[in-house]
């Protein structure tokens, strides 16, 4: 996915994230560390906060997808404060990941609390570079691993710790920072489960292009998600007029569906699917991850595109609401340089637009053609048109549309920004 993505197309910005294997006692791949990386040259973390943390999180749930960067494999997320006592609520359930306290963190009664439910909720702990006597010592009944940054640690005790912390059952041991083979032979030698470390692997820093979302729609989305009376449709409204809110909520909720047979053909069904709670959830870090500026021209060519799909949709016999989701999807690629094949897979899409977009077969696949065809000036191809290849009204009702969208966020976020300033006179 990172070579794809050398070249960030127009509109788009590049995300990253690390990845570090964690290997077996024999050398198989058991999982990964997900790390913070502000770059592709970054060769470690130059933040460890709140921020990091959400990054991390929106970056490996909806932009690349965990699927994709860890398979099947444990998936190791290091935690700060405010997701461990319940300030920042994890937005994905305790399937293929291990929550790592990070040892910076003070363990006092709100944190052994705050662990304790999510223990109890499924998720399993990880103690990041355990030293003896920091305080972390009280979160060794709840941990179901515990890293030791090997090198540094007294070998005349490593006999001795290593058995008290098998004391402790389900417990096993995570050797971090081995960097020679003399620090593999130690594992062998005390039975250690589980490695990880430069002599094994590096880190990998994958990238990928994706479309920044509109500032204001976040808020406004977590407005909404926060009234007394929750309103689906206005929540259904301002995903679908974002580009980005949309192939993150159609790919965090293919993240909630792993397993299930269910797939959605429409914004509606995949709000449904991944549930107000998660949404709200992903709303909140994707404000904390507030890094990326909006672009007004192609953004609004996304939503037209999106749009004229879902205006042609009766002369294609197909609902519209699929056509939107499918001519937004391929406006998306667009924007990403990618082919709308390639997204499929990440995203629980039914049959019919699944075939649409990876084969171009179906009533969906012909809409896109004609709405190809238009835009590239192919008359010719626009003449299997059922209804005709006057497309005007679809045309203009679309771009007017979009355009009214992206006039309302922007001056959403004017009247913030105006409102913030009076507010500091």
């Amino acid at each position: 996915m990172d070579k794809r993505q050398e070249f960030t197309q127009p509109g788009t910005r590049q995300v990253h994230i690390g990845r570090q294997p964690i290997f077996d006692a024999h050398g198989d791949i058991a999982g990964y560390e997900l790390l913070f990386r502000g770059n592709t040259s970054a060769v470690e973390a130059d933040r460890r906060d709140a921020y990091a943390t959400s990054h991390v999180l929106v970056n490996a749930f909806t932009e690349f997808g965990l699927d994709e960067i860890v398979g099947d494999r444990m998936c190791f997320i290091n935690m700060t404060r405010e997701f461990l006592t319940g300030e920042l609520i994890l937005p994905f359930g305790p399937e293929s990941v291990v929550l790592e306290v990070l040892e910076t963190i003070e363990v006092d009664d709100a944190v052994v609390a705050g662990v304790s439910n999510l223990v109890a909720a499924g998720y399993p702990i990880a103690l990041d570079d355990f030293v003896w006597g920091s305080g972390h010592e009280r979160l060794l009944p709840l941990a179901s691993y515990v890293k030791l940054d090997l090198p540094s640690c007294d070998p005349e005790r490593l006999e001795e710790q290593l058995a008290f912390f098998r004391g402790f059952p389900g417990i096993e041991i995570v050797a971090e920072g081995l960097e020679t083979l003399d620090h593999l032979a130690l594992c062998d030698r005390y039975g250690i489960e589980l490695r990880q470390g430069y002599v094994l692997s590096r880190p990998q820093v994958m990238t990928a292009a994706c479309i920044p979302p509109f500032k204001s729609r976040r808020v406004e989305l977590l407005a909404a998600l926060d009234a007394a009376d929750v309103d689906i449709d206005r929540i259904v409204e301002i995903v679908s007029s974002d580009p980005a809110l949309t192939m993150r909520v159609l790919r965090a909720s293919n993240s909630a569906a792993v397993g299930s047979i269910r797939r959605v053909s429409s914004i509606r069904q995949a709000v449904m699917l991944l549930g107000l709670g998660h949404i709200r959830r992903w709303a909140m870090l994707m404000t904390v991850d507030d890094v990326a500026e909006e672009t007004e021209v192609q953004l609004t060519n996304a939503l037209t595109r999106a749009r004229l799909c879902h205006n042609l949709a009766a002369r294609f016999d197909t609902d519209p609401d699929a056509a939107f989701v499918a001519g937004l999807i391929t406006a998306v690629a667009q924007l990403l340089g990618i082919t709308p094949a390639s997204l499929v897979s990440h995203l629980p899409l039914t049959a019919d637009i699944g075939a649409a977009l990876t084969r171009g077969t179906g009533p969906l696949g012909r809409m896109l053609r004609v709405v190809d065809a238009y835009e590239r000036g192919d008359m010719v191809m626009m003449g299997f048109n059922r209804g005709g290849n006057d497309l005007t009204g679809a045309v203009m009702d679309a771009m007017r549309w979009s355009a009214q969208t992206v006039a309302a966020t922007h001056d959403d976020t004017r009247h913030e920004e105006l409102t913030r300033s009076f507010a500091f006179r």
